[in-house]
């Protein structure tokens, strides 16, 4: 009886695993431009960087997304209305992409393995353009995933994402990428109840560090990342 209680929690752990078939390795979020100024040079300026990105940037934009998204699963306009705001809901051309791109791989893999959720009649009516944090809250509403484990586990997953690049950029070791993630968790889980709560119309960021990362990102000499 437990387990079956808890037979949400294998497709959300495989969605929002690093394997899962996004390319997420493949984004920063502005972080290599960051690192390539100095702005972030050791595991506490990472972290320091990823809590702003949760707090008042992508991250808390994508988390209060997910739950607007979650909740409107059965209301396809209201639903639709949630991913159009998410497709404009992005400081720069860069995070855009990342959204966007996320998003539609999510879709595909998603419709192939787990067929005959929300999300396929979604990603019909938007021809699989939708934001990445959208298609999350509506695969996890469509396979009765709480609400808040989808935040929480959202919020860990991009928190996670983003050590992952701060690790190779600056470069740091595995145990200070640890150290980055672990002082992360009342971040996430305060950005993860917050959100929960936030109506749509509530909705703003106000990280303009981290979008003018973003915007000069594009320029870099040499780049790794897509973001």
């Amino acid at each position: 009886m437990i387990m079956a209680d808890l037979a949400w929690l294998l497709p959300l752990s495989a969605w929002l695993s690093p394997a899962y078939p996004v390319g997420g390795f493949s984004y920063s979020h502005g972080l290599e431009d960051a690192v390539d100024s100095g702005a972030v040079k050791d595991w506490q300026g990472l972290a320091d960087y990823v809590a702003t990105a949760l707090e008042a940037g992508g991250g808390w934009t994508d988390l209060v997304l997910l739950a607007q998204a979650w909740r409107a699963v059965d209301d396809d306009d209201a639903l639709d209305a949630v991913t159009e705001m998410a497709a404009a809901m992005r400081g720069t051309a860069e995070t855009a992409m990342e959204s966007a791109n996320q998003g539609a791989a999510f879709v595909l893999a998603t419709g192939a393995a787990w067929p005959g959720t929300p999300l396929d009649a979604l990603a019909a009516r938007h021809d699989g353009r939708i934001a990445y944090a959208v298609a999350v809250g509506v695969a996890a509403a469509g396979k009765f995933v709480p609400l808040d484990a989808a935040l929480a586990g959202y919020g860990q997953a991009f928190a996670a994402n983003l050590i992952s690049a701060g690790v190779r950029l600056v470069p740091l070791g595995q145990t200070d990428g640890l150290r980055a993630l672990a002082s992360l968790a009342p971040v996430i889980t305060a950005c993860a109840e917050r959100a929960a709560g936030t109506p749509l119309d509530q909705l703003g960021t106000s990280a303009p560090g981290i979008d003018f990362c973003s915007i000069r990102h594009e320029t870099l000499y040499t780049r790794l990342f897509r973001s």
